[in-house]
């Protein structure tokens, strides 16, 4: 044993007294830990109710944590007598056995001083969306869309995500800055259509329905502009030409506000199957089937189309 130390004193420059002090250290975190997983298989025996047992683990695994601390200081402490030693270790230990939430108290605060999202504001994080309609101190709370609901709808259930989240993964939002987000309807029809009228006719709807937003859509362009370097481009609405095995797509690109993208689609179709029913040379594609008879052979052959 004298052999051992005189070697860690040579090779670490540890004294006697520091190595024992290291060793009191390993043994009582070994104790307490064995300790603690004594009582947590106690526990699980006796404790039937999950969420009782839940709790007590909890508190077992506070308690040994304290109590270990408070050991463990006391013995480098007096092996060091300084007080700024000893809470140097305390607040080491501190740290890492409370990162997650010293995590969250600093997400807290980069929230109040970056605000990258306000009560209100809609956003998206970790895959999850919502309107957030709280922040505290450790968590805030959003009213989540989407998910099994259509058109980013509330589904009414509230989500608590801690606020060091922020951190790790990538935070959208929808509503600040720029107000509006862009939307598409697609628009099938058949090849036997006029799809040149059909765009003309779908270009007069959306330009109809998006007049009366014309003038903040483009007020929402110039703040944006001056905080971020964005070149938003062109804000009017545009329809797309494409030809597709059912027959020809034409795709409606529109600005809108986020909580509105599924009114506004509503409204632009009913406006669309309104003009389409008055117009007998367009018709909207469907699955179909056609028949060919090929009179030389005197044989019958089919094919599946989607054509109208």
């Amino acid at each position: 044993m004298d052999t051992i130390t005189i070697w860690l004193e040579e090779m670490l420059g540890l004294n006697p007294d520091i190595q024992f002090d290291f060793l009191e250290t390993i043994l009582t975190i070994v104790l307490l830990w064995l300790i603690q997983r004594l009582l947590v298989s106690i526990l699980n025996k006796v404790v039937k109710d999950i969420k009782y047992r839940y709790h007590w683990q909890k508190g077992i695994s506070y308690l040994s944590f304290f109590i270990g601390l408070i050991i463990i200081g006391r013995i480098w402490l007096s092996g060091m007598q300084t007080l700024v030693t000893f809470l140097g270790l305390l607040s080491a230990g501190i740290a890492i056995a409370l990162k997650d939430p010293l995590m969250n108290i600093a997400g807290w605060l980069y929230i109040l001083a970056r605000k990258p999202f306000d009560v209100g504001d809609r956003v998206e994080i970790n895959n999850v969306a919502g309107d957030v309609i709280d922040i505290r101190f450790f968590q805030f709370s959003i009213l989540e869309i989407g998910n099994w609901v259509n058109a980013d709808q509330s589904t009414g259930r509230v989500l608590h995500i801690p606020n060091g989240m922020i951190f790790i993964s990538i935070l959208s939002n929808y509503t600040q800055g720029f107000q509006y987000i862009w939307n598409e309807l697609e628009v099938l029809i058949t090849f036997e259509s006029n799809w040149r009228k059909t765009k003309k006719t779908l270009e007069k709807i959306v330009d109809e329905f998006i007049a009366p937003q014309s003038a903040d859509i483009e007020n929402s362009v110039r703040q944006i502009s001056q905080p971020y370097m964005i070149n938003p481009g062109t804000t009017t609405p545009i329809v797309y030409t494409s030809v597709e095995t059912s027959g020809v797509l034409l795709t409606i690109r529109y600005l809108c506000n986020p909580r509105l993208r599924r009114s506004s689609s509503s409204t632009l179709w009913e406006n669309i199957l309104t003009a389409f029913a008055a117009a007998p040379d367009i018709e909207l594609a469907y699955p179909t089937q056609r028949f060919y008879r090929h009179t030389d052979e005197k044989t019958v052959l089919w094919k599946n189309e989607g054509e109208g």
